[in-house]
């Protein structure tokens, strides 16, 4: 069955990028909860865009902020066109996972610094 199987290889790689975004989150100091939505993700990575007030950090502001639309792209589709939410859940991934090292992340409230993924 082609659609059976396209459906599970798709609903696998969403799977696998959710954690990856979660462990991106993570990294720039969301505490994730077990089990985080694609919503979820993107209200703490807006979060964590919101707390980079410095200058030289505009640049990563708007690519976290990039990230976030891509996110809620992703969320506003849902189940419906699943190939296309895997495109937006695979930029926001980029955006986030792969900016340059912000020196010191923004750390949640009650979050170890050694806490990654």
């Amino acid at each position: 069955m082609i659609n059976g199987d396209l459906s599970a290889r798709l609903a696998g790689a969403r799977g696998r990028l959710i954690i990856e975004l979660s462990c991106a989150v993570t990294g720039w100091g969301g505490q994730v909860p077990e089990d985080s939505g694609v919503a979820e993700l993107a209200d703490l990575l807006d979060g964590a865009a919101a707390n980079l007030h410095d200058v030289t950090r505009s640049g990563t502001r708007a690519e976290l902020a990039l990230a976030v639309g891509h996110l809620r792209a992703a969320d506003r589709l849902g189940g419906l066109l699943p190939a296309v939410t895997l495109w937006h859940l695979r930029q926001a991934l980029q955006r986030a996972a792969t900016l340059p090292d912000s020196g010191e992340p923004t750390i949640a409230a009650g979050v170890p610094a050694s806490q990654t993924c």
